[in-house]
């Protein structure tokens, strides 16, 4: 039995939700997957999987093994990675993950440059609101804005989040501008659409104190691109970050309101540069944490003058 294809073949058929799902992914067939299951069953000497009709559950030992083949793999083509790259240039595909707005306006820009100055390298750009599995997708780095960033990847923080609460002229001119929180209550207020949002906004006072207000509005969106063009609509208020909205702020196209108070949201206060150990030392990586650290730091692009 060719062990690691086997290995291979029982997570993505975890990871698909079937086996015909894991052989498209493999590029083989679905018999194959199938047989390499039954060989790592028997060498096992225990089930891994219970099959039905509808669909696949891992047995108490399955659960085991995936978690010990993922572990065995990454490290595997980390080591692959490492003595392919170590010492030389950045080379072959870096693959970045980014949420849709954050990489739209400032990670897609930084690319043609990285590319340019490394012509043996080439670059994907996943942009997504969606967690991502780092070793399952093929990451390289993942930039997220997150509380807890995965416990199995090294997560250096990249630029602090300032986040306000802001609505267009027009609309405060109608509907009054807050004074406090609990004002909020009566107006339209958008919600970023995702799973796991609550209705309600969470407020910190100057020492700290949290204040819960529940809110609603009739429009929902799951990308913080329509909820920018709603609040600039006159709809709402929104929460938003200054990276999405700090132009807006300086040309008077959005006002800011209740600036004693700062919005906490469970996405964070920093964007975090996310990647498995095997990736520390990869020139195609290291490059383009290179190209990050100057393109944010010490004042990240909305923040500097005509930014």
């Amino acid at each position: 039995m060719n062990w690691l294809g086997a290995w291979e073949s029982f997570v993505r058929v975890v990871e698909a939700g079937s086996m015909a799902g894991a052989a498209r992914g493999l590029k083989c067939t679905r018999a194959q997957v199938s047989k390499q299951i039954a060989e790592l069953e028997r060498s096992f000497g225990v089930r891994l999987i219970e099959r039905s009709t509808r669909r696949l559950v891992l047995t108490p030992p399955g659960e085991v093994f995936l978690q010990h083949a993922r572990r065995t793999l990454e490290a595997i083509r980390g080591t692959e990675i490492a003595v392919r790259n170590l010492g030389e240039q950045p080379c072959g595909v870096l693959r970045i993950s980014a949420s849709i707005s954050f990489g739209r306006m400032y990670v897609a820009p930084l690319l043609p440059r990285l590319t340019a100055r490394y012509p043996e390298l080439a670059c994907e750009l996943v942009l997504t609101d969606q967690s991502v599995d780092l070793f399952a997708d093929n990451i390289d780095i993942a930039l997220r804005m997150t509380k807890a960033p995965p416990e199995e990847a090294v997560a250096r923080k990249l630029v602090p989040l300032k986040r306000v609460i802001c609505a267009a002229p027009a609309y405060l001119a109608a509907h009054g501008e807050p004074r406090t929180p609990q004002e909020l209550a009566g107006h339209s207020c958008f919600n970023y659409l995702v799973a796991g949002e609550t209705a309600d906004w969470c407020l910190a006072d100057g020492r700290g104190n949290e204040i819960r207000v529940p809110v609603s509005s009739r429009l929902r969106f799951n990308n913080l691109d329509c909820v920018r063009e709603a609040v600039l609509a006159g709809q709402g208020l929104a929460i938003m970050a200054t990276y999405l909205c700090a132009a807006d702020l300086a040309a008077g196209r959005l006002q800011a309101v209740l600036g004693d108070y700062e919005p906490v949201t469970r996405f964070g206060t920093h964007v975090h540069a996310c990647y498995t150990p095997s990736r520390v030392r990869v020139p195609k990586v290291r490059v383009f944490l290179d190209a990050l650290e100057r393109e944010f730091n010490p004042v990240p692009p909305w923040e500097r003058p005509g930014g």
